[in-house]
């Protein structure tokens, strides 16, 4: 797991702060300006470098200790400066979570009905899965494959953290475990956590802002998710690019425990359907093997209309 670091770099910024705080006090109860509440009771020697009482000259001392305690209240308000950002750092977070919420709800409302078209590509292999999802919110998700024929019939139904598989071949309804659902599906590179868990996403990692600025001349943002220290996840940490603009997702970015990056998810053909705008082009790419890569298009897709409660139940598993 990537260690945590937002106590320990706010536990610096306090220390920081409270240190320069009692050097600024320090330093004006030296030049006779005492801070308000402050009670010397043993006078303060603060003698500079360079300043030492090897100088025989009165004046020059002194204007020499007074340029000295200028740069040390410079340096301290800039300490003060950066220990306050702890304070703003909680409110950046909970925006930075916003925002990453609303790109895990991109392909949910009340409800959403769609037809997906899976094309898997490795050397020496290429196919395409026809697929219809079903889903209120996203504690409720229903998939059914309908080509090619070999695989019709194969479904996966999710109601909370529970999930099943229904295998037509076999004519049987498995629980899935976790594991499971970490797995690729179908010979793909997505997982079904990947299809129907975003949420984990906003749950299981603490999320900060790490970038800000322009690539390619497209402003975008770039969020860094690493994970809770309690959290049963697979990747050391995750990281979004989003257009400032729009709030639309470009890539997202998996690393290893040790940060080295692994895959990388791109997303593309952005359209309005149902009032929103949404990436209806999504690659799955695993960077350690070269030449495979898992296209996910959204062929048609219709939000908050009525589904029927018995949608999401495992006698509906079975067609």
């Amino acid at each position: 797991m990537a260690p945590n670091t937002r106590g320990n770099s706010a536990t610096v910024r306090g220390s920081l702060a409270m240190l320069a705080t009692a050097w600024v006090k320090s330093i004006g109860a030296v030049s006779g300006r005492a801070t308000e509440g402050v009670t010397l009771t043993t006078p303060i020697l603060m003698t500079p470098p360079f300043c030492g009482s090897g100088f025989s000259n009165p004046p020059q001392k002194t204007r020499c200790f007074i340029g000295r305690q200028r740069r040390w209240l410079a340096i301290c308000a800039g300490l003060v400066w950066l220990g306050s950002g702890q304070a703003a750092q909680p409110a950046d977070n909970r925006q930075a979570r916003e925002i990453v919420g609303r790109v895990t709800r991109l392909f949910t409302g009340q409800s959403t009905i769609a037809t997906v078209e899976m094309e898997i590509t490795k050397p020496g292999l290429h196919r395409k899965i026809l697929m219809q999802f079903w889903s209120v919110g996203q504690s409720k998700v229903l998939v059914r494959i309908r080509q090619p024929r070999e695989d019709a019939g194969t479904a996966i139904l999710k109601v909370g953290n529970k999930a099943w598989m229904y295998l037509p071949k076999a004519n049987r309804t498995i629980a899935m475990s976790g594991s499971m659902m970490m797995t690729p599906w179908m010979g793909s590179d997505f997982t079904l956590d990947d299809l129907t868990s975003q949420t984990r996403l906003t749950n299981d990692y603490t999320i900060m802002t790490s970038f800000v600025g322009y690539r390619g001349g497209v402003a975008i943002s770039d969020y860094t998710l690493s994970p809770k220290p309690a959290a049963a996840v697979v990747w050391g940490k995750v990281v979004l690019e989003i257009r400032r603009a729009d709030l639309m997702p470009v890539w997202q970015r998996y690393y290893d425990e040790s940060g080295k990056l692994v895959r990388e998810l791109l997303f593309s053909d952005y359209a309005h359907v149902g009032g929103r705008l949404i990436p209806t082009h999504l690659v799955m790419r695993p960077l350690d093997h070269p030449g495979q890569q898992t296209t996910v298009t959204y062929d048609n897709i219709v939000f908050d209309a009525p589904i029927s409660d018995t949608t999401f139940s495992l006698k509906n598993l079975k067609p």
